[in-house]
């Protein structure tokens, strides 16, 4: 990871995949929507921050730097930008209507999101909340722009259609391929839906069980009944998750954003139904 990450050399080199446990899981100075289209700038200020909390401590959501560090990590690794190779690899092999990166002729189709009636409970303020949720400049602007649509930010400005995020879980409910296509494989599954850390989150105010990437369905049951079940949410509603042990995968997305983080109880709701048919 230090030979790739983004800015500086990782604080921990004993560790794979050591990118984000301590941060940051926000950045200095206001995200204009014309930020957002200047990767390099928000990759160094990313990559030139410590971390908040000690590495492996503790997990803290980021909502948005993730997205910029793996994204970068993905791209000198691969040669191609995330969104770029999601087309290529999955999107267009499979059939979904899936993007990072939105091109202009797909904008008319989107759904224009409408904001919650409330703000969500965040718990108890520190450092790492403020970064991420708090300040003016924690979100980028511009959401809903033709900017905010062209550029991409593999954690928050992913354009799909709930069928096109379940068939794309449905390949890690059915070891790793979906039509002979291979998305993970099945030791590459097996990593990345393990546990690396259970707790307390400092940035959402819930005990989460991490893989890499996923939120592990305990102890928290919002993707059904199955504790292995693993998938994510977002603020607003919209999740996707799979679950190998049943061959099952769903997905939830939304205009009107609720208020909750994670654990949308419409989405729970239309999950456990879905469970109750089976």
């Amino acid at each position: 990871m230090a030979g790739v990450r983004p800015g500086r050399e990782s604080r921990d080199h004993r560790r794979p995949g050591a990118l984000a446990p301590g941060g940051p899981v926000g950045l200095p100075g206001r995200n204009r929507a014309d930020h957002l289209v200047r990767l390099g700038r928000r990759l160094r200020q990313a990559g030139g921050h410590g971390p908040l909390w000690p590495v492996g401590s503790a997990s803290g959501y980021h909502p948005i730097t993730f997205g910029y560090l793996a994204g970068e990590i993905f791209r000198r690794v691969d040669g191609r930008t995330m969104g770029t190779a999601l087309r290529e690899d999955l999107a267009l092999p499979l059939g979904l209507d899936l993007w990072i990166g939105l091109p202009d002729s797909e904008h008319a189709r989107c759904a224009e999101l409408q904001r919650p009636s409330a703000l969500p409970t965040f718990g108890e303020p520190n450092e790492a909340v403020r970064a991420a949720f708090l300040t003016p400049w924690a979100a980028p602007g511009g959401r809903g722009t033709a900017d905010w649509r062209r550029v991409e930010i593999p954690s928050a400005n992913g354009h799909a259609t709930a069928p096109a995020l379940a068939r794309l879980m449905g390949a890690l409910a059915s070891g790793g391929s979906l039509d002979g296509v291979a998305v993970l494989s099945p030791a590459a599954l097996e990593l990345a839906r393990a546990e690396r850390i259970i707790g307390r989150d400092l940035v959402l105010p819930f005990d989460i069980s991490w893989g890499a990437g996923f939120m592990r369905n305990t102890p928290n049951f919002f993707y059904g009944p199955t504790p292995d079940a693993f998938g994510h949410s977002g603020w607003g509603g919209s999740c996707a998750f799979a679950d190998p042990a049943r061959g099952v995968s769903g997905a939830y997305v939304m205009n009107r954003q609720g208020s909750d983080l994670i654990g949308d109880p419409r989405a729970v709701r239309l999950i456990q139904a879905a469970y109750s048919c089976l």
